[in-house]
């Protein structure tokens, strides 16, 4: 059947259940109005004047009255059917409507009292609005109901899916404006679709809001043909329902018989799967989604000064700009208030009458006070296994040779068979290419619904019911996890650290919605942290070369409050294991940890690992040399590679410099190093200089870009005697070792340093310097001739060096 055909309107609506859901649409246009204006006279009990407008008019009206026409269609099926639904805004500036009806069902004055469902209460609500002290004109962590803050655009339909992952009885309903389709990430999302089993998962209803314009142009997806727009969605695997209209009195009973057959579509669709036999397959339905064509700002003005305003580029932010100083202008919002009638709307004492009251739904069934918005409501703790019973055997440091992540998966493995239905771990087609691949044992394979051949037996982990969700999008993955935890659940994310600043602004939104909703909103409860797994690392890029070189995801970490982010450089497996199990239980955080996927040496056994990482910062006495005595130098790291060739780099001078001292500092939080001042799990000063020998060198070897070292210690007392080795952009298709001289991070340079920067070592050790010189050169040529390191190099273990 084709998209377009008509869906029987006869009877969806009384002619009293029409009046009265077209007086609460009325009355929630109004509010939202009145927010966007009124500093005072809510209700306009007097006539409009200057000083009852703010002074500063910020926000956005295009969206709102298509946002709250299908809000209120929404709510007539939640009594109706008893739905459990959350709603997402994906205009960007579309906060009114929300908030609207937050207000209207009595969720927002529950939360703020002072917001009181009076005149008081309405003139407060109003003025708070994009204004100073007050709340921003997205849906932002203030916004009961909310779980999208839409200040970015593109990833509404992300969000939505991964809140009804695991959540068979939840309808995340979400708007999609038509700005906002024409981003790539929201583009992708679509095919999320292909993700979603109709036995254990909910619904995502989409509802696509053409009203044709942007801040200044025309959008896409409005002005391409009828068939074409239909077929875009057919080829996405959507079965599209149109409502198109500019008249209320016939808009209100086609929305409301096409959302009714949408729900009674999703309903049919997860009733046919959840009664299917047991083990028998699961089909990919076509969901039913919506496009909702109506003028851009409806409602509003037709037309200003000659200029058409309603259902143009004009109507997108404040319709009209000057009603303070332009009498004329001024009246027109008056009359545009007007229009809405609110006399007939609201009570004396300001609140909404008592028959449109009962048009919301009640408890926890309203749309802003449902806690799937609020998941830490609905979250418990991971059960998870005991991380030490994974732990690799270390009788002696530096000699085990292993993938630290190989030992993470199993690890995670056997957390996702203990955490079937709230547990999900994601990455762009790089589990296994991160060496994860055995959580495909205990997650029943990889989430897949589109078609499966025979081949994909072999191998391929597919299955209806997996747990691993893989995409070739980061934006979507990072959005499903996002919806995954904050509707309550938990999850992993790995992906390769070259390509995990595609996500760099994801992270910087929901690091935002975190600090704000954890520092300052005590009624949002904690949710499960983003924890980020960084792997396939810059100094590993043996044949992707320099574009995949680049681990500055950390330095944008770091611009975020320490309140919410942590970075964690695990330097071998046991460590992994100790990080990632603090990770998985906390919350509120963003948890960054970087760790390759290649094999390295290990260093510390479970219980030190334990020890070492609890500190987050510690001396390895098994290769340092300066017990009881000053140190000459202090040799230290971060990251894996790192370590391995300060480790190699302090083997070389207590060889062949047996009377220098050294101290071997290894990092592993990365916010350890700020002042305990700036951060509360930073170091004290004391503690700092215990470590960092006042006037003595700091080689510090890092795995990332050196000036982080720099801007995490700049206030420390020895900060003039740090010298830190890090990525410097240098290098293409090199050996590891070549690639850590060319970015003098090797063994060899880093001795070097020492030497330079050790008075006592200046005079005695030029024979060394120069040996370290032709070392250099030899591992370059060696590697330009062979294509690989030289054995002794490439095998290189430590041995603890005589005294």
């Amino acid at each position: 059947m084709s998209s377009t055909a008509p869906i029987p309107t006869m009877d969806v609506l009384s002619i009293d259940e029409l009046r009265k859901m077209d007086a609460y649409w009325r009355a929630c246009n109004y509010l939202c109005v009145g927010m966007l204006y009124l500093v005072a006279n809510p209700l306009l009990r007097e006539p409009l004047k200057p000083e009852h407008i703010k002074n500063r008019l910020l926000g956005h009206w295009g969206s709102d009255p298509g946002q709250t026409f299908t809000w209120v269609h929404l709510n007539r099926l939640i009594k109706k059917y008893d739905l459990n639904m959350i709603y997402l805004a994906g205009p960007g500036h579309g906060a009114p409507a929300t908030l609207s009806n937050s207000y209207l069902e009595g969720v927002y004055s529950e939360i703020y009292p002072d917001k009181s469902e009076n005149l008081e209460g309405l003139q407060k609500f109003f003025k708070q609005f994009s204004f100073p002290g007050g709340i921003g004109s997205h849906c932002t962590p203030e916004t009961p109901g909310s779980i999208h803050e839409g200040g970015e655009l593109g990833y509404s339909i992300s969000h939505a899916f991964g809140a009804v992952f695991d959540n068979p009885d939840l309808i995340a309903t979400v708007v999609v404006g038509d700005g906002e389709a024409e981003t790539g990430p929201l583009a992708t999302s679509w095919h999320s679709n292909k993700f979603l089993n109709p036995v254990q998962d909910g619904a995502v209803l989409p509802i696509l809001h053409l009203n044709g314009y942007k801040i200044a142009n025309p959008t896409i997806l409005a002005r391409i043909t009828p068939e074409e727009l239909e077929h875009l969605f057919l080829g996405y695997g959507w079965q599209p329902y149109i409502v198109e209209g500019d008249d209320p009195a016939v808009m209100h009973p086609k929305m409301a018989a096409v959302t009714e057959h949408c729900i009674k579509e999703i309903r049919a669709i997860q009733a046919k799967a959840r009664s299917a036999a047991p083990g028998a397959p699961v089909e990919r339905p076509r969901w039913p989604m919506i496009i909702l064509r109506t003028p851009k700002g409806w409602t509003c003005p037709k037309e200003i000064d000659g200029h058409k305003l309603e259902g143009s580029w004009r109507a997108h932010q404040m319709p009209i700009l000057d009603p303070v100083t332009n009498p004329a202008h001024l009246k027109l919002v008056e009359h545009w208030m007007r229009s809405y009638k609110p006399e007939e709307l609201f009570d004396e004492a300001g609140k909404l009458i008592a028959e449109l009251k009962e048009m919301a739904p009640v408890g926890d069934r309203r749309i802003t006070a449902n806690p799937h918005a609020n998941g830490g409501k609905l979250r418990k703790p991971l059960d998870l296994p005991r991380f030490a019973e994974y732990a690799v055997k270390v009788e002696q440091p530096g000699h085990v040779i292993l993938s630290s992540t190989d030992t993470l998966a199993h690890f995670l493995r056997d957390a996702m068979r203990k955490n079937m239905t709230s547990f999900r771990v994601f990455g762009p087609d790089e589990t296994a290419s991160n060496k994860l691949q055995v959580i495909y044992e205990g997650s029943h394979g990889k989430t897949w619904m589109a078609a499966q051949l025979p081949e994909d037996a072999d191998g391929g982990y597919l299955s209806t019911t997996g747990r691993v969700m893989e995409m070739l999008s980061e934006h979507t993955l990072e959005g499903w996890f996002e919806g995954y935890v904050l509707t309550g659940r938990h999850g992993f994310f790995s992906t390769y650290e070259a390509f995990v600043h595609i996500i760099d602004s994801m992270f910087n939104q929901h690091a935002k919605w975190l600090e704000k909703s954890k520092l300052e909103l005590r009624w949002r409860q904690p949710i499960s942290s983003i924890n980020l797994l960084i792997t396939s690392l810059v100094w590993r890029q043996d044949h992707n070369g320099f574009t995949h070189q680049d681990p500055g995801f950390l330095d944008i970490v770091t611009n975020k409050s320490p309140e919410v982010t942590r970075i964690y450089l695990p330097p071998d497996a046991n460590c992994l294991l100790s990080v990632a199990d603090h990770c998985l239980r906390s919350v509120d955080y963003i948890n960054v940890i970087v760790a390759d996927k290649a094999e390295h040496l290990q260093y510390l056994t479970m219980p030190q690992a334990i020890d070492h990482c609890t500190k987050g910062i510690g001396i390895w006495d098994f290769a340092s040399n300066d017990e009881g005595v000053e140190p000459d130098a202090v040799i230290a790291c971060a990251g894996d590679i790192p370590t391995s060739e300060a480790l190699a780099a302090v083997a070389i001078l207590r060889e062949r410099c047996p009377d220098v001292k050294l101290r071997f500092v290894n990092v592993v939080d990365l916010f350890r190093l700020m002042p305990e001042r700036e951060h509360p799990h930073g170091l004290s000063e004391r503690e700092f200089d215990s470590l960092f020998t006042i006037d003595k060198p700091v080689i510090f070897n890092f795995h990332a870009y050196a000036a982080l070292i720099h801007k995490l210690t700049y206030k420390r007392k020895n900060h003039d005697n740090f010298h830190v080795r890090g990525y410097k952009e240098k290098g293409n298709i090199n050996t590891p070792l070549e690639l850590a001289i060319l970015n003098q991070v090797d063994r060899f340079n880093l001795a070097i340093d020492v030497i330079d920067r050790v008075p006592k070592l200046q005079a005695t050790a030029s024979h060394t310097k120069q040996w370290l010189q032709d070392q250099i050169i030899e591992c370059v040529n060696y590697a330009h001739a062979n294509g690989i390191d030289s054995p002794e190099l490439r095998n290189w273990t430590w041995t603890t060096p005589t005294a």
